[in-house]
């Protein structure tokens, strides 16, 4: 029971801090989940991240919900997600009003200028963190451990990302099938 209430109030923080959602909270999902609690290791977290990217719903849900299965089986899985939900639901609400009220004021539109600025250097520090654990396993960053194979599907499917405009989905599989053929 201690574990369903621990796992509840992480991912109630997650929720409540999750500003600029998606890849923005990763960071924070991490520090909690692989380095406060241990819950998973890295390469289980790169994993289920990627799982969360290529199913439906938002990522932080989608995490909530792997992470809490995976720690403490289906009880686990709707207490994370409902700790994940609930203060987002309180704070849309609340932001919804806001917004309708003050929409026009100067002031208001400063602070949206800098939670979008804060929201790009969350996204930066997870885009690091997930770069990191796929090029080095996990490992300290060094030269010896970098991953050359994880390097070069990360750069093919960059490159036909931005050059060709391929459908995302197609990429993931074709990214699939380079993982299967170079590991």
């Amino acid at each position: 029971m201690k574990l369903l209430w621990e796992m509840f109030f992480t991912f109630f923080k997650i929720g409540l801090f999750s500003i600029g959602g998606g890849y923005a909270i990763i960071p924070m999902i991490h520090e909690q989940v692989v380095l406060t609690y241990h819950w998973l290791s890295a390469q289980e977290f790169t994993d289920i991240i990627t799982i969360s990217q290529m199913t439906p719903g938002p990522l932080a849900i989608n995490t909530s919900t792997f992470v809490g299965m995976r720690v403490g089986g289906i009880a686990g899985a709707l207490c994370a997600t409902a700790g994940c939900i609930c203060m987002g639901v309180v704070i849309s609400c609340g932001l919804y009003r806001m917004f309708s009220r003050f929409s026009g004021s100067a002031y208001f539109a400063e602070i949206l200028k800098g939670l979008k600025a804060s929201s790009l250097g969350l996204i930066a520090s997870a885009a690091v963190i997930i770069l990191c654990l796929a090029f080095f396993g996990g490992a300290a960053a060094s030269t010896g451990s970098l991953e050359l194979r994880a390097v070069l599907i990360f750069l093919v499917t960059l490159v036909i990302s931005r050059k060709f405009k391929l459908n995302p989905v197609l990429l993931m599989i074709l990214a699939g099938v380079l993982g299967a053929v170079l590991y």
